[in-house]
């Protein structure tokens, strides 16, 4: 019987022998293709990164929850190497309950940019830690429609905030409230 079966295991053997070449032609090719795109991550002491949180379903980290959450944090400083691949950061204080030593591939460099950074305006806080909020022009008008009303709205720019966070309100509210607004308007 092993000699029915030798002839048949020899005919097989360069068929088997084909497909180790075919996989590893596959994968060297596979190797070429991802080391073009691969860059190796190196940082400084000193430099600013972000770190990359994974947004998973139901789970809450850092202080966000859903799909919508931010997929990256920071930017945060490197205080040191740990190792070949790994970097230890300064991370604030709500974060404390966050190992601070991360992987090379969670890390994306920060660049500095001007925009990034906000300037701000004292405000005069009341007792109760709030303040007074008044509007400084009216920036857009719009009339919605619904069924057999129409609704007129101006767009607002409020004190100690930008023009890109003026908020739609009603015109007849405004007109009540603020009428030196419309004086130079109307």
């Amino acid at each position: 019987m092993l000699r029915a079966v030798k002839p048949k295991i020899l005919a097989l053997e360069p068929m088997a022998h084909f497909d180790f070449e075919v996989d590893a032609a596959a994968q060297s090719r596979q190797r070429s293709y991802a080391d073009k795109r691969r860059k190796d991550l190196e940082f400084a002491v000193g430099d600013r990164v972000f770190l990359r949180v994974s947004p998973m379903r139901g789970v809450k980290r850092f202080g966000v929850r859903g799909k919508l959450s931010s997929r990256y944090v920071g930017p945060f400083e490197i205080l040191e190497r740990v190792g070949a691949v790994a970097y230890k950061l300064a991370l604030p204080p709500r974060l404390a309950g966050v190992h601070n030593v991360f992987h090379v591939s969670n890390l994306r460099k920060y660049i500095r940019n001007s925009a990034h950074v906000l300037e701000y305006e004292p405000v005069e806080l009341r007792e109760d830690m709030s303040y007074e909020e008044y509007p400084v022009c009216i920036l857009d008008r719009e009339v919605k429609k619904l069924r057999s009303r129409k609704i007129p709205y101006v767009k607002v720019q409020w004190s100690n905030h930008a023009a890109r966070e003026a908020t739609w309100e009603l015109e007849e509210t405004m007109r009540r409230e603020y009428p030196h607004l419309f004086e130079s308007t109307s």
